[in-house]
């Protein structure tokens, strides 16, 4: 009985073996008949100039789970536009800022050139008005020089010591040595030695 346990125990072990061998077999078989078919396909893809990998892009773009990667990639990618678009609006908005500022500070600068045109013309004619009133009381001061210079220092004396001490100090200063003693020796002590001491300052 032992015997026959056995004996069914390797007969059944070596059935297993064999449709393990025979299933593996099969597959082997089939798994080299596919490649060969895979083999022989591509030779005639290649001489007929037919791109296989393109073509199965194609096919595989047409499968449901396919479109749906590409949609999910269309809208990142949709997302991503909007995003940059919006990124360069902002960027736009502030150069146009910066522009305004640059226009408004640009219009402040040319105002204040004009202005500063305008003072600059305004105090060169107030120079040259200056210039021409210089003149006219040089002239006037020349005149009145001439003219102290005809009196008698008796006479003259007098009329100076009644001026302004500025008026007095600038005829003095301009008379002739000889012309300024005699009128200063006509004049009394203290107001010879005010107009001396004046011009010696």
């Amino acid at each position: 009985m032992v015997k026959n346990k056995k004996l069914a125990k390797k007969s059944s072990s070596s059935h297993k073996e064999k449709s393990s061998n025979t299933l593996r077999n099969v597959m082997m078989i089939i798994l080299i008949t596919l490649m060969l078919t895979t083999a022989v396909a591509l030779v005639l893809a290649k001489f007929n100039n037919v791109n296989v990998f393109e073509a199965v892009k194609e096919m595989t773009a047409e499968l449901p789970f396919a479109n749906k990667e590409k949609e999910d990639k269309t809208a990142q990618n949709g997302t991503i536009l909007e995003d940059r678009v919006v990124t360069l609006q902002a960027e736009i908005h502030e150069k146009e800022a910066e522009v305004h500022q640059l226009q408004q500070r640009l219009e402040a600068s040319t105002s204040e050139n004009e202005a500063l045109i305008l003072e600059q013309e305004r105090l060169l004619e107030e120079i040259a008005e200056l210039k021409r009133a210089n003149d006219s009381t040089k002239q006037k001061a020349s005149e009145m020089v001439t003219t102290f210079e005809k009196m008698s220092a008796k006479s003259a004396a007098p009329v100076i010591t009644k001026m302004s001490d500025a008026e007095a100090l600038q005829i003095l200063s301009n008379l002739k040595p000889d012309r300024l003693a005699a009128i200063l020796e006509k004049m009394s002590p203290e107001d010879a030695a005010k107009y001396t001491s004046m011009m010696t300052n």
